[in-house]
């Protein structure tokens, strides 16, 4: 007898088979029967659906987030579960809540202040919303097995690994012989529990709570690649990296870095995130460079991408990426009302200005279209019926440059003015050279950051508003082609077992979904965090059913209450991904 069966449905099986009509058996958390459409009509089962003009898929793997904490107060990752994902990559961009020395109890709080700061988490959900309560890497698994919806799988962060190695002095220098031997050691232990492996980063916008390097930053290359190796002697392991070149183009140095460390572990190395813009035609190329030098010798080096645009809303009362503009920290790092004092100042206007569309702002460098920013949430009466419009529209009826009128708009309302920058990588050039692009064999769809800056931008509906676009937008590539680049290609990265495809014997992770309809709705503010902390939050749209191992955990955009996630062990639950 099945669990359950599903007759009748549009079946994306996530191998890039075309798609057909099938009935899908469940049992004991597996896919039992993958047959012809009313095959299975006369079998037993203790439940059954009509899927008549629905398609079911896998569910969707997002290879980087950051729910490491939120899953402690939120089992169901929301929004990315509605959205249809069944499996989250964590523990990125070498930050972790684990390991924590027991005779430091202060590193925990070092480390909350450190994830508030560089990945924009609610410091108060920080506190209130996770226990807390391990030391070693497996505790931390162990924490959460047994009570999420989703399943999850978690990298080493370096940070954690030097802070426990090295207490305060992990941001000082290099580690010695003793502090190298113990984080070799440390991060063993966290594989030897199911860790995925180690992340880390070097970018130049990694700061900790008070604002200095973090800890990965002042690590030297033999301490990376002395790590590297350590991943490479365990089975199912991966390595991923952000280096400050990740932004815009890598450097030389950079390059040489990430192809030394994928060498090193003999392991696949992701980075995140490919930004694809065909105002800068050169940028891809340089980009993808390391893949081929990888392959060359005997690496492997995959670029994640988004497959839509996801806008980051800015501000000048708290921090962001304004603040990385160079001399802008200065000024936005004030006191509110000695800041607004500077700002409505026209000199001090002028410099900003001038610094921000200066060379060494790089990438950065496009924040400073004020014009192109679209008023957010206001909340002065000065500043009603502002939502919605573009700051140049403002600027020209009142006579104000835009950069004067943004500020008299943000000062209005002491500085909480929601500001989004409308993306000047939405022309048809932008998204031809997208779909050309993801074509490329060392390209991975994905990179939502779903977890992390969570009142700046809302990255985990890229799912739902891809095969939208993908069935009734743009058109971009094919129903199949879509569903397999969000299942089965990163399930083979990561190396995942029997994960990734509809297919007999592997685990029951499946969307069903109405493909007239799958779509994401708006980015809206909700405070539903530990401490009614705010976030951004988005409805799904057309997922009619979320199943993770079998079990039920969505139906029609509704959390059903179930926890059938695992935590996905390295070995036990992911296999080594040959490099060659």
């Amino acid at each position: 007898m099945f669990d359950h069966v599903v007759s009748g449905a549009r079946l994306v099986d996530g191998s890039g088979a075309s798609v057909r009509r099938a009935d899908v058996g469940l049992k004991g958390g597996r896919v039992a029967a993958v047959v012809d459409a009313g095959g299975l009509r006369e079998a037993e089962a203790r439940s059954r659906e009509d899927a008549d003009g629905l398609v079911l898929a896998p569910g969707f793997v997002d290879p980087h987030t950051h729910y490491d904490a939120q899953l402690f107060w939120d089992p169901y990752a929301t929004p990315s579960m509605n959205h249809g994902v069944t499996t989250v990559a964590g523990g990125n961009c070498g930050f972790t809540l684990a390991p924590l020395h027991p005779d430091r109890p202060g590193d925990a709080d070092y480390t909350r202040r450190m994830m508030a700061k560089v990945e924009g988490m609610s410091l108060v959900a920080l506190e209130e919303g996770a226990p807390w309560a391990w030391h070693g890497f497996g505790a931390y698994l162990d924490a959460l097995e047994g009570r999420i919806a989703v399943n999850a799988g978690f990298m080493v962060g370096h940070c954690a690994l030097r802070r426990y190695a090295m207490g305060p002095a992990a941001l000082d220098g290099p580690a010695d012989d003793r502090q190298l031997d113990t984080m070799v050691r440390a991060l063993r232990e966290a594989m030897d529990a199911g860790a995925w492996g180690l992340s880390t980063t070097r970018s130049s916008t990694h700061t900790d709570g008070d604002g200095r390097p973090v800890a990965s930053r002042v690590a030297s290359t033999g301490e990376l690649l002395a790590l590297c190796g350590a991943v490479g002697r365990h089975e199912g392991t991966q390595v991923e990296a952000i280096v400050s070149g990740c932004l815009d183009r890598f450097a030389d140095h950079e390059i040489d870095l990430l192809v030394a460390m994928t060498s090193a572990a003999a392991r696949p190395l992701n980075w995140n995130v490919l930004t694809i813009d065909s105002a800068v035609p050169d940028r891809v190329p340089r980009q993808l460079e390391p893949s081929a030098r990888a392959r060359a010798a005997g690496g492997r080096i995959v670029a994640l991408t988004m497959p839509i645009l996801t806008p980051m809303n800015m501000s000048l009362g708290t921090f962001c990426a304004l603040n990385l503009l160079p001399g802008w920290g200065e000024v936005l790092g004030l006191p509110p009302r000695e800041r607004i004092a500077r700002l409505r100042d026209p000199a001090v206007r002028a410099g900003m200005l001038r610094r921000a569309d200066s060379e060494e702002a790089g990438v950065f460098r496009r924040l400073a279209h004020f014009g192109r920013y679209v008023v957010g949430d206001t909340y002065s009466k000065e500043n009603a019926g502002l939502t919605g419009r573009v700051v140049e529209d403002i600027a020209r009826e009142r006579g104000q440059d835009p950069f004067a009128c943004l500020v008299e708009i943000c000062a209005h309302d002491e500085l909480r003015t929601v500001l989004w920058p409308m993306p000047p990588d939405n022309d048809p050039a932008s998204w031809e050279l997208r779909a050309e692009t993801w074509r490329q064999e060392d390209v991975l769809l994905g990179g939502s950051d779903a977890g992390a800056h969570l009142d700046r931008m809302c990255g985990a509906p890229y799912t739902t508003r891809f095969l939208g676009d993908c069935l009734r937008g743009r058109r971009l590539v094919g129903l199949e082609q879509a569903v397999r680049m969000l299942t089965d290609d990163p399930a083979r990265l990561f190396g995942l077992r029997d994960r990734g495809r509809v297919a007999e014997g592997y685990h029951a992770d499946l969307v069903l979904f109405d493909p007239e309809r799958i779509d994401a709705g708006p980015a809206t503010l909700v405070h539903d965090l530990p401490g009614e902390s705010p976030r951004l939050d988005s409805r799904a749209v057309g997922i009619v059913s979320v199943r993770v191992n079998g079990v039920e955990t969505v139906r029609d955009d509704e959390i059903t209450g179930a926890v059938p996630g695992r935590v996905l062990r390295s070995g036990r639950d992911t296999r080594t991904v040959d490099t060659r």
